[in-house]
């Protein structure tokens, strides 16, 4: 079966119409968040650094990756991270691990009574001094 397929795309491989290879991501070493407080109704954006943690509101985020894609793909903008909700005695509980998308931020949001936080962009820089320079 694999032979067969092979022996196909030996002679389109050699006229030149094999597609290439899909664009790789782009990592970013910056992360653009939007969050809500629903009790003010405050839009608050902010940058983070991959494995840094910021605290909005009761809750720790934490991107592990950011990366752009090119403009043909469906998801262009994407970051793995963590959420972890901290309680009123310091302790903290994870309510959110997993991709989020900024061209579908209702797609894996995080689910909370009191904040929602988006993905806004992933970047190269910010204005934000890095964590050791604060």
């Amino acid at each position: 079966m694999i032979l067969r397929f092979l022996a196909l795309l030996l002679p389109l491989a050699a006229a030149g119409l094999v597609l290439p290879a899909s664009a790789q991501p782009v990592a970013n070493p910056v992360a653009t968040f939007a969050g809500l407080d629903k009790i003010t109704g405050r839009i608050t954006r902010f940058d983070v650094y991959i494995d840094e943690t910021v605290l909005f509101g009761a809750l720790e985020i934490t991107p592990r990756a950011c990366y752009n894609r090119p403009s043909t793909e469906t998801q262009r903008t994407s970051a793995f991270l963590e959420v972890d909700q901290r309680s009123l005695t310091g302790v903290s509980r994870r309510i959110f691990t997993g991709w989020m998308f900024a061209d579908s931020p209702a797609l894996h949001a995080v689910d909370h009574a009191i904040y929602d936080v988006w993905l806004i962009a992933c970047k190269t820089s910010t204005d934000v001094p890095p964590p050791d320079q604060r």
